[in-house]
């Protein structure tokens, strides 16, 4: 493994856990070059998921892609990392439950907003004027006021 830090390319594994689900390990190594320590995961490599664009393309899932989306959105909001790599696990749980091993985009969008909504209203309205796409003020207008609806 090479060095985060300073790219040497020995270090010791200080600590191995498994994760609940049993799919990742995490591992804490310790750099015999710098002595600083930092994590890796690994994942069996199977085959690979796919996801379908609204346009019907197919792109393999990328973990970090959705991870991204929803860090913009929770940016600057009370809302940890392990929360948001659990919305991502859910989806990545999903992908794997299909029979095909590939979700419709739109199908993603609509799960991570409905997390979203109950965890934090603010990212909520952000995430869905990026992935409703939109085009003017009355739009994001009538999304609010659906969200003020519900929490009558």
């Amino acid at each position: 493994m090479t060095c985060p830090f300073c790219g040497h390319r020995e270090d010791k594994v200080i600590d191995s856990r498994e994760s609940k689900e049993g799919d990742v390990i995490r591992r804490r190594r310790e750099c015999l070059a710098c002595q600083r320590r930092f994590t890796t995961y690994e994942r069996s490599d199977e085959i690979p998921y796919m996801v379908v664009k609204k346009d019907g393309r197919r792109e393999k899932f990328d973990r970090q892609k959705v991870l991204g989306g929803l860090l913009k959105a929770c940016e600057k909001r009370p809302i940890g990392m392990a929360k948001l790599a659990e919305i991502v696990d859910e989806v990545e749980t999903r992908l794997a439950d299909s029979a095909d091993r590939e979700l419709a985009t739109t199908a993603i969008g609509e799960l991570l907003m409905d997390r979203l909504q109950g965890l934090d209203k603010i990212a909520y309205v952000r995430f869905a004027s990026v992935y409703r796409d939109f085009q003017d003020v009355e739009a994001f207008l009538t999304e609010l006021k659906v969200l003020m609806l519900k929490r009558v």
